[in-house]
Protein backbone atom coordinates (compact mmCIF):
# COMPACT_ATOMS: atom_id res chain seq x y z
CA UNK A 1 0.00 0.00 0.00
CA UNK A 2 2.76 2.32 -0.01
CA UNK A 3 3.69 2.37 -3.34
CA UNK A 4 -0.07 3.58 -3.70
CA UNK A 5 -0.33 6.29 -0.95
CA UNK A 6 2.92 7.64 -2.83
CA UNK A 7 1.80 7.38 -6.32
CA UNK A 8 -1.38 9.18 -5.30
CA UNK A 9 0.65 11.74 -3.26
CA UNK A 10 2.34 12.47 -5.90
CA UNK A 11 -0.65 13.06 -8.64
CA UNK A 12 -2.30 15.49 -6.35
CA UNK A 13 0.79 17.51 -5.46
CA UNK A 14 1.85 17.66 -9.59
CA UNK A 15 -1.55 18.64 -10.06
CA UNK A 16 -1.53 21.24 -7.53
CA UNK A 17 1.64 22.63 -8.20
CA UNK A 18 0.44 22.22 -11.96
CA UNK A 19 -1.63 25.58 -11.25
CA UNK A 20 0.74 27.75 -11.13
CA UNK A 21 2.68 26.06 -14.10
CA UNK A 22 -0.21 25.91 -16.38
CA UNK A 23 -0.23 29.72 -15.99
CA UNK A 24 3.35 29.67 -17.25
CA UNK A 25 2.66 27.81 -20.00
CA UNK A 26 -0.30 30.30 -21.13
CA UNK A 27 2.08 32.61 -21.59
CA UNK A 28 4.48 30.69 -23.71
CA UNK A 29 1.68 29.74 -25.44
CA UNK A 30 0.65 33.32 -25.91
CA UNK A 31 4.88 33.94 -28.00
CA UNK A 32 4.71 30.58 -29.14
CA UNK A 33 1.88 27.96 -29.09
CA UNK A 34 4.43 24.80 -30.17
CA UNK A 35 7.10 25.72 -27.64
CA UNK A 36 3.79 25.98 -24.99
CA UNK A 37 2.50 22.38 -26.40
CA UNK A 38 5.87 20.56 -26.04
CA UNK A 39 6.83 21.85 -22.85
CA UNK A 40 3.24 20.25 -21.79
CA UNK A 41 4.33 17.06 -23.46
CA UNK A 42 7.47 16.72 -21.88
CA UNK A 43 6.29 18.08 -18.36
CA UNK A 44 3.22 15.31 -18.08
CA UNK A 45 5.84 12.70 -19.60
CA UNK A 46 8.27 13.11 -16.75
CA UNK A 47 5.98 12.59 -14.07
CA UNK A 48 4.00 9.83 -15.74
CA UNK A 49 7.71 8.28 -15.70
CA UNK A 50 8.29 9.63 -12.09
CA UNK A 51 4.89 7.27 -11.11
CA UNK A 52 5.93 4.39 -13.13
CA UNK A 53 8.94 4.43 -10.95
CA UNK A 54 7.24 5.05 -7.73
CA UNK A 55 5.03 1.71 -8.64
CA UNK A 56 8.14 0.02 -9.16
CA UNK A 57 7.28 -1.01 -12.69
CA UNK A 58 10.10 -2.29 -15.40
CA UNK A 59 9.06 -1.04 -18.77
CA UNK A 60 10.51 -2.95 -21.59
CA UNK A 61 9.65 -1.30 -25.13
CA UNK A 62 9.79 -3.01 -28.42
CA UNK A 63 9.33 -2.06 -32.16
CA UNK A 64 9.87 1.64 -31.40
CA UNK A 65 11.85 1.75 -35.20
CA UNK A 66 8.31 1.68 -36.07
CA UNK A 67 7.50 4.88 -35.45
CA UNK A 68 6.92 7.24 -38.19
CA UNK A 69 9.25 10.37 -37.35
CA UNK A 70 7.92 12.86 -39.82
CA UNK A 71 4.56 12.49 -39.79
CA UNK A 72 1.12 12.32 -36.88
CA UNK A 73 -0.15 8.49 -36.42
CA UNK A 74 -3.19 6.69 -35.14
CA UNK A 75 -2.16 4.68 -31.76
CA UNK A 76 -4.47 1.77 -31.81
CA UNK A 77 -3.61 -0.48 -28.43
CA UNK A 78 -4.87 -2.81 -25.94
CA UNK A 79 -6.46 -1.28 -22.86
CA UNK A 80 -6.71 -3.73 -19.29
CA UNK A 81 -5.78 -0.78 -16.94
CA UNK A 82 -5.00 2.97 -16.44
CA UNK A 83 -1.11 2.42 -16.66
CA UNK A 84 -1.89 1.93 -20.38
CA UNK A 85 -2.47 5.43 -21.01
CA UNK A 86 0.35 6.49 -18.31
CA UNK A 87 3.00 4.64 -20.08
CA UNK A 88 2.05 4.51 -23.35
CA UNK A 89 2.05 8.61 -23.08
CA UNK A 90 5.22 8.82 -21.59
CA UNK A 91 6.72 7.09 -24.85
CA UNK A 92 5.05 9.32 -27.50
CA UNK A 93 7.95 11.27 -29.86
CA UNK A 94 5.74 14.13 -30.67
CA UNK A 95 2.49 15.54 -29.55
CA UNK A 96 -0.40 12.86 -29.23
CA UNK A 97 -3.83 13.34 -27.71
CA UNK A 98 -5.54 10.41 -26.28
CA UNK A 99 -9.77 9.85 -26.85
CA UNK A 100 -11.01 9.39 -23.09
CA UNK A 101 -14.27 8.23 -21.88
CA UNK A 102 -16.13 11.46 -21.21
CA UNK A 103 -15.90 10.72 -17.13
CA UNK A 104 -12.38 12.17 -17.13
CA UNK A 105 -13.82 15.53 -18.38
CA UNK A 106 -15.13 16.34 -15.17
CA UNK A 107 -12.30 15.60 -12.79
CA UNK A 108 -10.73 19.30 -11.71
CA UNK A 109 -7.01 20.21 -12.95
CA UNK A 110 -7.07 16.73 -14.76
CA UNK A 111 -9.47 17.67 -17.47
CA UNK A 112 -7.47 21.17 -17.72
CA UNK A 113 -4.35 18.91 -18.63
CA UNK A 114 -6.16 16.80 -20.78
CA UNK A 115 -7.13 19.38 -23.22
CA UNK A 116 -3.98 21.23 -22.93
CA UNK A 117 -2.50 18.22 -24.10
CA UNK A 118 -5.09 17.96 -26.96
CA UNK A 119 -6.98 14.63 -25.67
CA UNK A 120 -10.65 14.62 -26.37
CA UNK A 121 -13.83 13.02 -24.14
CA UNK A 122 -16.18 10.75 -26.01
CA UNK A 123 -19.61 9.02 -24.69
CA UNK A 124 -19.69 5.97 -26.28
CA UNK A 125 -23.48 5.62 -25.51
CA UNK A 126 -24.18 8.76 -28.03
CA UNK A 127 -22.93 8.08 -31.35
CA UNK A 128 -23.62 11.66 -32.91
CA UNK A 129 -21.11 13.42 -30.01
CA UNK A 130 -18.76 10.09 -30.73
CA UNK A 131 -18.76 10.95 -34.17
CA UNK A 132 -18.32 14.51 -33.43
CA UNK A 133 -14.83 13.24 -31.16
CA UNK A 134 -13.59 11.23 -34.36
CA UNK A 135 -13.76 14.40 -36.82
CA UNK A 136 -11.84 16.47 -34.38
CA UNK A 137 -9.50 13.57 -33.97
CA UNK A 138 -8.85 14.03 -37.61
CA UNK A 139 -8.57 17.61 -37.75
CA UNK A 140 -6.14 17.23 -35.04
CA UNK A 141 -4.03 14.60 -37.37
CA UNK A 142 -4.21 16.69 -40.13
CA UNK A 143 -2.60 19.70 -37.88
CA UNK A 144 0.07 17.41 -36.99
CA UNK A 145 -0.87 16.03 -33.78
CA UNK A 146 -1.12 12.05 -33.11
CA UNK A 147 -4.12 10.41 -31.41
CA UNK A 148 -4.48 7.53 -29.68
CA UNK A 149 -7.51 5.34 -29.17
CA UNK A 150 -8.80 1.91 -27.23
CA UNK A 151 -11.14 0.66 -29.96
CA UNK A 152 -12.05 -2.29 -27.47
CA UNK A 153 -14.10 0.27 -25.72
CA UNK A 154 -13.75 -0.44 -21.92
CA UNK A 155 -10.87 -2.25 -20.35
CA UNK A 156 -10.46 -5.49 -20.73
CA UNK A 157 -10.56 -7.82 -18.03
CA UNK A 158 -10.42 -11.10 -19.75
CA UNK A 159 -7.95 -13.45 -20.37
CA UNK A 160 -5.23 -11.11 -22.13
CA UNK A 161 -4.43 -12.24 -24.99
CA UNK A 162 -8.38 -12.62 -26.18
CA UNK A 163 -9.31 -8.93 -26.67
CA UNK A 164 -12.90 -7.16 -27.26
CA UNK A 165 -14.16 -6.45 -30.61
CA UNK A 166 -12.72 -3.47 -31.71
CA UNK A 167 -14.81 -0.73 -32.95
CA UNK A 168 -14.23 -0.17 -36.06
CA UNK A 169 -15.81 4.01 -35.96
CA UNK A 170 -12.37 3.91 -34.35
CA UNK A 171 -10.21 3.79 -37.76
CA UNK A 172 -11.73 6.22 -39.15
CA UNK A 173 -9.07 9.06 -38.09
CA UNK A 174 -6.80 7.12 -40.20
CA UNK A 175 -9.39 6.67 -42.84
CA UNK A 176 -10.08 10.34 -43.55
CA UNK A 177 -7.03 11.48 -42.60
CA UNK A 178 -4.68 8.92 -44.42
CA UNK A 179 -2.38 8.39 -41.42
CA UNK A 180 -0.52 5.30 -40.32
CA UNK A 181 -1.98 3.33 -37.97
CA UNK A 182 0.19 1.80 -35.19
CA UNK A 183 -0.76 -1.30 -33.24
CA UNK A 184 0.75 -1.36 -30.03
CA UNK A 185 0.01 -4.28 -27.62
CA UNK A 186 0.61 -3.78 -23.74
CA UNK A 187 1.27 -6.80 -22.42
CA UNK A 188 0.64 -7.17 -17.73
CA UNK A 189 -0.59 -3.75 -17.46
CA UNK A 190 -3.27 -4.97 -15.38
CA UNK A 191 -1.17 -6.84 -12.92
CA UNK A 192 -0.34 -2.75 -11.30
CA UNK A 193 -3.07 -2.60 -9.66
CA UNK A 194 -6.18 -3.26 -12.18
CA UNK A 195 -6.04 -6.94 -10.48
CA UNK A 196 -6.19 -6.16 -6.88
CA UNK A 197 -6.93 -2.56 -6.23
CA UNK A 198 -5.88 -0.43 -4.52
CA UNK A 199 -2.75 -2.16 -3.69
CA UNK A 200 0.35 -1.53 -6.29
CA UNK A 201 2.55 -4.55 -7.28
CA UNK A 202 5.67 -4.19 -8.79
CA UNK A 203 5.60 -5.46 -12.24
CA UNK A 204 7.09 -6.25 -15.87
CA UNK A 205 5.39 -4.44 -18.49
CA UNK A 206 5.85 -4.79 -22.21
CA UNK A 207 4.80 -2.49 -24.99
CA UNK A 208 5.80 -3.01 -28.28
CA UNK A 209 4.76 -1.33 -31.61
CA UNK A 210 3.73 -3.07 -34.68
CA UNK A 211 4.82 -1.96 -38.29
CA UNK A 212 2.88 0.95 -39.51
CA UNK A 213 -0.41 -0.05 -41.63
CA UNK A 214 -1.55 2.76 -44.34
CA UNK A 215 -4.81 2.69 -44.88
CA UNK A 216 -4.79 3.40 -48.34
CA UNK A 217 -2.18 0.92 -49.53
CA UNK A 218 -4.54 -1.73 -48.48
CA UNK A 219 -6.80 -3.57 -51.02
CA UNK A 220 -10.29 -2.04 -51.40
CA UNK A 221 -11.88 -4.99 -49.09
CA UNK A 222 -9.20 -4.78 -46.49
CA UNK A 223 -10.08 -1.02 -45.82
CA UNK A 224 -13.00 -2.14 -44.45
CA UNK A 225 -11.95 -4.85 -41.96
CA UNK A 226 -8.76 -2.33 -40.56
CA UNK A 227 -9.96 -2.70 -37.35
CA UNK A 228 -9.80 -6.56 -37.59
CA UNK A 229 -6.64 -6.61 -39.05
CA UNK A 230 -4.96 -4.39 -36.30
CA UNK A 231 -6.50 -6.53 -33.54
CA UNK A 232 -5.26 -9.58 -35.12
CA UNK A 233 -1.97 -7.76 -35.52
CA UNK A 234 -2.01 -6.40 -31.51
CA UNK A 235 -3.29 -9.79 -30.50
CA UNK A 236 -0.40 -11.75 -32.06
CA UNK A 237 2.64 -9.36 -30.36
CA UNK A 238 0.31 -10.26 -27.18
CA UNK A 239 0.80 -13.71 -27.32
CA UNK A 240 4.64 -13.52 -28.38
CA UNK A 241 5.06 -11.39 -25.72
CA UNK A 242 3.63 -13.47 -22.89
CA UNK A 243 6.42 -15.77 -22.74
CA UNK A 244 8.78 -12.64 -21.62
CA UNK A 245 6.95 -11.47 -18.70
Amino acid sequence: MIRTIFGVLFAVVYLIIGIPVLFIEWIIGKINKHAMDISSLRLVQWAFRVIAKICGIKLTVLGQENLPKDQPVLYIGNHRSYFDIILSYSLCPDLTGYIAKDTLEKVPLLNIWMKRLYCLFMNRDDMKQSLKTILKGAEYVKQGVSICIFPEGTRNKGKETELLPFKEGSFKIAEKTGCPVIPMAISNSAAVIADHPPKVTPCHIIIEYGQPIYPKELPKEERKKLGSITQQVIQEMLIKNETLI
